[in-house]
């Protein structure tokens, strides 16, 4: 198996693209622990194998390091710590002021560096890498989630500062999300038919499923990325039709 004898960390683990990242790491033989505030509703499993959990703040520095600290004693090594933990509810920017915001920011991109910082003592013993998990909020604008486009476009460049610092004893590279379906997708795209018509708008027709980002970061954290860091992957089904194209009056398609 890939990742056979490998450990890797997925931050927010317990649901969503985070869940899905971790049963692509069990599938690829990774021994994987979740970490979360709250436990998971239901195992993360795949295959027969299930995830170990622990509960962490991630905004915590000191919890941060002892998570760490406690997943190399028991597993005596890491191997791939993947940043996934984050989000956002929608909030303009005129609504609750700087220090609400800033809470983003810190769940975002200090959250992330904190794990990493934590985890590269490990990581360079192991020459493993870091996976962040990025949004394309951060390289487009994002109206009422602008201090999460702001911090995701802070974590990408974040990612490709830290591989030529942590170079060349680990890798550092960064995947680049568009629209997921996750069992909170109802939350920012409707109903089943607001789903459908919002994947409808992505050039491969559909929404991602958390699966798809679990395979590219499995391929990231594995030998077949070996040469690559300091990369943004694009997650993303093709990104988005540009909005002129529609309210154009020619050149339209018979």
């Amino acid at each position: 198996m890939e990742l056979d004898g490998r450990v890797a960390v997925v931050t927010g683990g317990t649901r969503g693209v985070g869940a899905g990242i971790a049963r692509s790491f069990l599938a690829a033989g990774a021994r994987v622990v979740v970490c979360a505030r709250r436990p998971p509703d239901a195992p993360v499993s795949r295959g027969g194998r299930t995830a170990d959990f622990s509960p962490v703040d991630l905004r915590d520095p000191a919890a941060v390091q002892d998570f760490f600290d406690a997943v190399g004693r028991r597993y005596g090594r890491l191997d791939c710590l993947v940043n996934n933990a984050g989000g956002t509810p929608y909030r303009p920017l005129d609504e609750g002021g700087a220090q609400r915001h800033a809470r983003v920011l810190e769940l975002n991109l200090v959250a992330p560096l904190t794990a990493s910082l934590a985890a590269r003592p490990w990581l360079r013993e192991s020459r493993g890498s870091v996976v962040m998990i990025g949004s394309v909020s951060g390289t487009r604008p994002s109206p009422g989630t602008a201090a999460y486009g702001a911090a995701k476009a802070g974590l990408e460049q974040l990612a490709r500062s830290m591989a030529v610092e942590w170079a060349p004893e680990v890798r550092v590279n960064s995947l680049v999300l568009g629209m997921v379906r996750t069992e909170l997708a109802h939350l920012h795209y409707g109903d089943g038919a607001g789903i459908a018509a919002v994947g409808a708008t992505v050039p491969l027709g559909r929404l991602a499923e958390p699966s798809d980002v679990g395979e590219a970061a499995v391929f990231l954290a594995s030998e077949r990325a070996g040469y690559v860091s300091g990369a943004s992957l694009l997650v993303h089904g093709g990104g988005e039709r540009p909005a002129f194209l529609d309210a154009a009056t020619v050149n339209k398609e018979s």
